[in-house]
């Protein structure tokens, strides 16, 4: 690279860290508006919110996971109705639950026009499963697998449970039956890479592999053609090769745009016209409705009392703290044009959560008050200060506040803190805190697995959150319905029985269930997403 363009480079990030709008426009991104005159609009233009150094596919989460999609296929996914599709998988099957039998598309190619394989999709696993990989949630999909607890361990570097008797079929074998393990694979967590390339032959991941200069395969419906960390610019192209359909977009250029109130000018002006992940207060006034809107998906934001931890262990503090809160009060004031919806339980957007017999909490001041009285505190007067952590960004700071007055108009709590910090009061800290405010949810479209991350004993949730909450009730249920079929009504309803016998433990305030924005402009067609943050069906986005 020579001097001249690293200057261009530095210059350019420094631009837009400082912020400026209209006047970066035209002079940094003048080149790429003539571009996007000469194919006809059919370009993507997106700001991302941080200078991510890393782009491997392979890392489960983050920012970058959230355009898997647009470069790399599944074995199958999710639409945003939560249908699962078969994808690189065209069928799957098991007759205990325990063996799963999976055939790939004989059409299913690589960029360069070679067949993807058996031996990919189990190469593509192994190296997702890898330790210094560092696969945020390889677990999720991979973890019943045999051979998996090895190599996690760090004593293997072979899915053992994975066989591949030809080159279009997967047969995997689970240490333990799992009745909805083909919907697990319905993501971009452990997306298919060309194995040779991606994992070398000491199994680790090739560095860099991915990059246009290591002259990499895709399986999805674009290919990455540039890709500038310093300056954070990306552009991808459409696969020729590509085994879906033709994809109607002629590039997508991703940005680097540190600060929202640059991107989100940028994004009025024109320049752009949608972002990674776009949080502000003011984002519906700013750029309308349809830019956040989405369907909600099954992940939901709540207050959790920490049960060990007083006044949290009298449960008549824990009702009158509850029904002394307006939860519709509460959700206006801090999502009063949306884009989430107010909740009244955990379960939301999975089979079972409509009509699940949860009877929401009653905002009753009056009883309130008079159940503090009769707890062995007598009053607010004897409380302890109460201290709520995960208490940042604008939305949730509202929401924490109007808590606080609630208590204070209605049970005459004065003595109560708020705290940013969230991840340093877990484990043995936890025991400062009364008030955890944290999101919990699934990646499957299942009331069982929702509930068994939530409140189910062995979750992290229920340990950390909950103060080391345990129900028989709720744990006996759970563990049942995971021996269900997937499509055994049985499995919902011991599902709903567990979160009602949650209920009655009045353990938590809550507060939203979750939309998926779309963080793109009206002019902006197909970009759908689904309860994994995955562009649907990349193929169909389109401009005007």
């Amino acid at each position: 690279m020579s001097d001249q363009s690293d200057k261009t480079n530095i210059s350019r990030r420094n631009a837009l860290k400082l912020g400026l709008a209209a006047g970066v426009g035209l002079t940094v991104f003048g080149m790429n508006a003539r571009i996007v005159m000469a194919d006809e609009g059919q370009v993507l233009k997106v700001a991302n919110p941080a200078f991510d150094q890393d782009w491997s596919p392979l890392r489960g989460g983050g920012r970058t996971f959230r355009w898997n999609s647009i470069w790399w296929a599944s074995p199958m996914y999710f639409d945003s109705q939560g249908n699962i599709k078969p994808y690189v998988f065209t069928s799957w099957e098991s007759a205990d639950n325990t063996v799963w039998t999976f055939k790939i598309d004989p059409k299913a190619v690589f960029s360069d026009g070679s067949k993807i394989t058996s031996a990919d999709v189990k190469g593509s696993w192994e190296v997702s499963s890898m330790p210094n990989t560092k696969n945020q949630r390889a677990d999720q999909v991979l973890s019943r697998v045999k051979g998996y607890a090895e190599i996690a361990a760090g004593s293997g570097n072979e899915l053992t449970g994975v066989a591949t008797p030809d080159e279009g079929t997967v047969v995997v074998t689970l240490a333990a039956a799992d009745p909805i393990f083909f919907m697990r694979l319905a993501n971009h967590i452990a997306p298919i890479t060309k194995a040779a390339q991606s994992r070398g032959s000491d199994g680790e991941e090739i560095i860099d592999w991915y990059k246009p200069e290591s002259k990499p395969v895709f399986s999805g419906p674009f290919k990455l053609t540039s890709l500038d960390i310093d300056a954070g610019k990306l552009s991808f192209e459409p696969n020729e090769n590509f085994f879906g359909p033709k994809p109607k977009l002629a590039r997508i250029d991703i940005t680097s745009i540190e600060d929202n109130v640059t991107a989100t000018s940028l994004i009025k002006s024109g320049e752009f016209n949608a972002h990674t992940e776009l949080i502000t207060s003011t984002i519906i006034q700013d750029l309308g409705p349809e830019f956040s809107a989405g369907p909600l998906i099954p992940t939901s934001q709540h207050f959790w009392f920490n049960i060990s931890r007083a006044p949290m262990d009298d449960p008549k503090v824990r009702q009158a703290l509850i029904m002394a809160v307006d939860r519709d009060g509460l959700f206006k004031a801090s999502y009063p044009d949306g884009p989430h919806k107010k909740a009244d339980q955990i379960l939301n957007s999975v089979p079972g959560a409509e009509n699940s017999g949860f009877e929401p909490y009653p905002y009753d001041p009056a009883a309130a008050k008079k159940l503090l009285a009769e707890s062995t505190y007598g009053g607010p007067e004897r409380l302890p200060k109460i201290l709520f952590v995960g208490i940042s960004g604008p939305a949730i700071q509202a929401a924490a506040q109007f808590i606080a007055e609630q208590w204070r108009q209605n049970l005459g709590i004065t003595a109560v803190d708020m705290k940013p910090q969230q991840d340093s009061y877990a484990g043995p800290d936890q025991n400062s805190v009364q008030i955890f405010r944290d999101d919990v949810g699934t990646r499957v479209p299942d009331a069982v697995s929702y509930l068994a991350g939530s409140i189910a004993s062995t979750s992290s949730n229920a340990q950390n959150k909950l103060g080391g909450y345990k129900n028989d009730k709720v744990d006996s249920a759970l563990a049942e319905a995971t021996t269900k079929a997937a499509d055994d009504p049985q499995r919902i309803t011991l599902a709903q029985e567990a979160q009602k016998a949650f209920r009655e433990d009045w353990a938590f305030i809550p507060w939203y269930s979750q939309a998926m924005s779309r963080w793109a402009t009206k002019e902006v067609k197909g970009l759908e997403k689904n309860l994994d943050w995955q562009v649907v069906e990349p193929w169909n986005i389109s401009i005007g």
